[in-house]
Order: C-alpha cells, then sequence, then structure tokens
C-alpha cells in the first residue's frame, strides 16, 4: 500500500521516554473524530487511483459490504400520491435486505413523460429526519424544488428515523463489531439500494444521477459516492472538513478512517463533478482556505479542476437552508440539465404536505416477514457465511487483511537500544522492541503474551539456539517493553486506529520481514496462548513463506473467544481463524491451528 496522500501528522522519529521505554506513535497519535488533520499534496495518478482502490476497499470492509451482498428483489412499494405546484409526492417502502425495509418519498415533476435526471437525498441528524420543516433544514421543500426543477428525487430515511425502524439509529455493541454489523454499513447499504430503486424507475435516466445532503446526510452523500461511480454528480453540504469527522455510530465504524479522513475520502470521487458547500457557522469554516484546495489537488490529476466548487456562505449555524440548497440547485442545473436554460430558482412557497401524509407506515403495519433486530443480526452473519463461501483463496486472502489491517513493510529500520533493538517501519513512527541473535542457521521468531523477556526463558528459545538457529524476539504493541500508558481514548476510537490485537499481528509481519531481510532462509515463528494466534493471523497473510509453530490453546473462534482472546473489528465477517487455516494449507506454512 502507498503512503496515503493525506495523513494527521508526520511521523516522528524514533524517540525514547526518559525512562527507557519506547515512544510508539501509536500510543501518542491517537486521532479521532474531532483531531484536525492536515494536508499534503496529490502523487501522480497511478499511486492515486491505487490509493483510491485500497480505501474504497477499506469503506466496503469497515461497512460490512466486502464482498457486496446479492441485490435480492427490492419489491417497492410507490402508493399514497399527492398532487401538488408542479410536483407530485408518493410514499415509498423498499426491502433493502429481506424482511428489512427502508422507507422514503418520491417526488417528481408533474409534467411527467420522457426521462428525468435522478436525484438522492440523504437527510441529517434533524429531529424529524427526511421531514423536518424548518429555516435550518427542510426536506419536503428541498424535494418539491428539485421536482418542480425536473428532477426525479428519492429522499430516504436514514436507520431508525422515521418508517425505518427496525433497528434504532444506534445499536451495535462488540459481538455486532466482530461481524462488520452497525448503523454505518447498514446504512451505506440502505444507500446503494436506494439507488438502485432510484436508477431503475422508467422515468428517470440512470446515465444523469446526483445526490446531495447536509450534516450526515452529507457523510451519506460523499460515503456512497467513494464507494458507487452510479452517483455522477455529487453535492455535499456543510460536512466535507479537516477539523470534524462526523460524530454520530451512523457515521463510524471500526476500520473506516483508518490512515485516513473524510476530505480524502471525499475526494475520491473525482473526476465526478462535485459542489461543496461550507458556511462560517460550523466545522465547515475553513473549506475555501483549506478543504477545497486539498480536493481540487485531486481533480487537477485527472485536468478536471472546472468540475469541482465550493459554496461558501456566511451563517452563524449549522445548516441545509435556503441559501445552501440555491447552491445545489445551481450545481445540478449546470450538471444534470445542461441544455435548459439557466434560470434563478424560487423555492415552493406553499406549505408542504402534512408530516402524516407523507409518512409510508403511518396506520400501518410493517409488512409480514419484517424482521426484528435479533433476527436481522443473524441474517447479516449468515449473509456474511455465504459471501465467503464463493471466495477463491485469493479473495479470502483479500478478506482477511483488510480485517487485520496490516502490511508487508517495503522496508524495515532498526534502532539499537542497549542490548537489544527498536524495529520500526519507515515514516511510520511504530516502534517495537526486539533482541536479536544471528547466527547462521534460518531464522526463528519467537513471540510470547507476556514479552520478550519470557520468551527467552522459553524452551523454544534454548532449543532454536541449540540448533544453531538465529533467533528474533520482540515485544509485540503493549507486552513487554513496549508497554506502556495511553492518554484516554477518544469516542469512535477504532474508526481511526487499530486495535491492540491489529498492531500485535502487524508487529510479527515486520519481525518477519526484518528476517527477510537478514536471511534469505525460510523464517519461523514460535509463538504460544494468545500470542499463537497474533502468530497465525500473520502467517495467513504473510507474503512470504513462514514455518509456523503456533500453540492457540485450543481456540475456536467462537465470538467470546474473539471478544476476550483476539478482538479485531470484522474477524468473523473475514471468516476468522477458519479463512487463516485455509490460507495457511493452501501455502504449506507449517503446523495449523
Amino acid at each position: 500500500m502507498k503512503a496515503p496522500i493525506l495523513l494527521l501528522i508526520a511521523a516522528a522519529p524514533l524517540a525514547f521516554a526518559q525512562n527507557g521505554s519506547v515512544q510508539d506513535s501509536r500510543n501518542t497519535n491517537i486521532p479521532g473524530t474531532d483531531t484536525h488533520f492536515v494536508k499534503f499534496d496529490p502523487p501522480p495518478l497511478p499511486q492515486w487511483e491505487a490509493r483510491k482502490a485500497h480505501l474504497r476497499k477499506q469503506i466496503l470492509f469497515a461497512a460490512g459490504l466486502m464482498p457486496m451482498p446479492p441485490r435480492t428483489p427490492l419489491n417497492p412499494h410507490v402508493f399514497g400520491r399527492i398532487e401538488r405546484n408542479g410536483y407530485t409526492v408518493e410514499k415509498v417502502y423498499i426491502e433493502t435486505l429481506p424482511g428489512y425495509y427502508l422507507g422514503g418519498n418520491l417526488f417528481r415533476p408533474s409534467n411527467g413523460g420522457g426521462k428525468h435526471p435522478g436525484v438522492l437525498v440523504a437527510h441529517g441528524h434533524w429531529q424529524y429526519g427526511r421531514l423536518e420543516s424548518e429555516p435550518l433544514f427542510s426536506g419536503p421543500l428541498l424535494g418539491a424544488t428539485l421536482a418542480q426543477q425536473g428532477y426525479v428525487a428519492f429522499a430516504y430515511d436514514m436507520v431508525g428515523y422515521n418508517d425505518t425502524l427496525q433497528t434504532p439509529h444506534e445499536f451495535g455493541g462488540k459481538v455486532e463489531e466482530l461481524w462488520s454489523f452497525g448503523p454505518l454499513g447498514l446504512q451505506l447499504w440502505n444507500s446503494i439500494r436506494a439507488l438502485d430503486f432510484l436508477e431503475g424507475l422508467s422515468d428517470v435516466d440512470g446515465s444523469r444521477i446526483g445526490m446531495t445532503g447536509a450534516s450526515g446526510g452529507g457523510t451519506q452523500t460523499f460515503l456512497l459516492a467513494a464507494v458507487d461511480d452510479r452517483v455522477g454528480f455529487v453535492a455535499p453540504a456543510n460536512m466535507v472538513s479537516a477539523e470534524m469527522q462526523g460524530g454520530d455510530y451512523c457515521e463510524n465504524a471500526p476500520g473506516l478512517r483508518l490512515d485516513t479522513f473524510n476530505v480524502e475520502i471525499a475526494a475520491m470521487a473525482a473526476p465526478r463533478p462535485m459542489a461543496l458547500v461550507s458556511t462560517s457557522g460550523d466545522w465547515t469554516h475553513n473549506v475555501p482556505n483549506f478543504e477545497y484546495p486539498s480536493i481540487e489537488k485531486v481533480y487537477a490529476l485527472y485536468g478536471k479542476t472546472t468540475d469541482v466548487s465550493d459554496a461558501h456562505f456566511i451563517f452563524p449555524h449549522h445548516n441545509f437552508n435556503e441559501h445552501s440548497r440555491g447552491a445545489v440547485y445551481k450545481f445540478f442545473q449546470k450538471y444534470l440539465t445542461p441544455d435548459a436554460s439557466p434560470h434563478a430558482v424560487t423555492e415552493e412557497k406553499d406549505a408542504p404536505p402534512r408530516l402524516q401524509d407523507m409518512l409510508v407506515f403511518e396506520g400501518m403495519s410493517l409488512p409480514p416477514g419484517a424482521k426484528t433486530y435479533d433476527q436481522l443480526v443473524e441474517a447479516w452473519k449468515q449473509m456474511s457465511r455465504d459471501s465467503l463461501a464463493s471466495l477463491d483463496t485469493a479473495g479470502l486472502r483479500d478478506e482477511l487483511q483488510t480485517a487485520l489491517a496490516a502490511s508487508w513493510p517495503e522496508r524495515v529500520d532498526s534502532t539499537e537500544r542497549g542490548e537489544g533493538l527498536v524495529l520500526s517501519r519507515p515514516g511510520v513512527g511504530d516502534a517495537v522492541p526486539a533482541k536479536w541473535y544471528p547466527a547462521k542457521g534460518a531464522p526463528v521468531l519467537i513471540v510470547d503474551p507476556a514479552g520478550c523477556d519470557t520468551a527467552l526463558k522459553s524452551e523454544a528459545f534454548r532449543s532454536a539456539r541449540a540448533s544453531g538457529h538465529a533467533v528474533l524476539c520482540i515485544d509485540a504493541f503493549q507486552t513487554g517493553a513496549a508497554k506502556t500508558e495511553r492518554p484516554k481514548l477518544p469516542k469512535f476510537y477504532l474508526t481511526f486506529n487499530r486495535s491492540d490485537d491489529q498492531n500485535r499481528v502487524q508487529d510479527i509481519l515486520t519481525a518477519l520481514a526484518f528476517l527477510k531481510e537478514k536471511s534469505s532462509s525460510t523464517a519461523e515463528i514460535s509463538a504460544s496462548g494468545r500470542a499463537g494466534l497474533w502468530a497465525v493471523f500473520a502467517a495467513a497473510v504473510a507474503p512470504v513463506p513462514v514455518r509456523l509453530h503456533a500453540d492457540t490453546d485450543g481456540f475456536h473462534g467462537t465470538d467470546n473467544e474473539y471478544l476476550s482472546e483476539f478482538f479485531v473489528p470484522g474477524i468473523q465477517r473475514a471468516g476468522g481463524i477458519a479463512t487463516a487455516s485455509i490460507l495457511l494449507e493452501t501455502r504449506g506454512a507449517g503446523k495449523n491451528p
């Protein structure tokens, strides 16, 4: 993986605390939703395209959508048409997963006839969601005006809002995280299926699809654009920021923003036309000077700087008000209806239909067979198992490596520290205390859950030295000399940071890369207990042959075992120990768990 174009901070050189303990950037550089990120120039276009492909995979895995679930029949129900001034509004519900229903409203031009551009409308965290109608945001007014302008607009719910109530808006715990089931993923899947619905309408031109939303709806807009190229025209309002990344559960999922943040994710829309909308009264206050120039540089890679713009308004509050919406209307006019004569947009002044008249399930029950929350969780788990069964070995390795968020270092630096070494990856700032005993025999890596000092007392160490093997032992992340106090971890810590066990797998890969630089012989790993699990997963995704001797203490891969012994978000979604075993057997990596 190439270095990201937009990083939190430049990695600090390797350093030691006054007490001699290693300062590892993973314990000190801990980003969160309110971290102020900084910008870097993008790499040349080929490297950016590779980076974008990596980020798309990361987003989809964090959402539990890698591989993509099957697109089961939507079974759309469109009914309850209301005739208004120049537009109609209808109630809609679609079955985005078997037994799970997404509600919304469809706004259409009254003049009917022919194919119209389509616009997806995602709402933010206003009290009444898509049906909010007040000065800071009016969903019905937005939909009505788009329809009057000649678009077919589909405004749909966030999870847990209005008609989409089979889960709360905030849901899930550690078990659900093992399976990558949470509000962000379910919401992103709903967006994908909402796009399927809109694109499939007989009066919509599927080659002209735009999307807009503000606040949490802005997050939905740039996330869907990042993973689905069918969104051809992108207008996120008052959300793309280097200062705040979205403070709600539906905007965060473990692994979503590892080594990245929203500005880079929004830039993934390039070269498709994008209109950023920002305001002085919230976290987008500096977009014209900071976020917009960063994104513009990515568009410059494609020679498309004229297709990205920012409309900035001086307003004291976070909003999607009349002025912000006006910038979106102007953007869609330019790109979705370029042959029409430009004209000022005047929003509908009549009161929108009553909230009760736009609710889908007002006075109705959910369709028969609608799943409960617990049934949805079990269905998600089964869907994960089924999707893995269709993958070949390469697909399984990709799935597991993405879950572990670990990579093979291009180079490993080693710094002497007393009688030992500190291993690190250039430009990263991680620090792995180690002890190295060179010899002519093939190298052996010994990993103990208590750290290197305990490993040096083991029979594995004595046997390896007696047999003439070179030996390396390490203090994996937060073990032995690497154990240190950390500051209070921010909310949504795992959205931006790897879990301890992910870091430990990375440290083993770093140690193996060091051994590869020292010797052409196949390395051996000897590990037991929890360290045995770290070693199994590292060996499964390592790109070099490994002889593995790992005692995993009868680990079977249940949810409870992962929670207590090897917590990695999405590990069950990736098949866990079963996937690792398949990869080890395929490569002949020695003794299997």
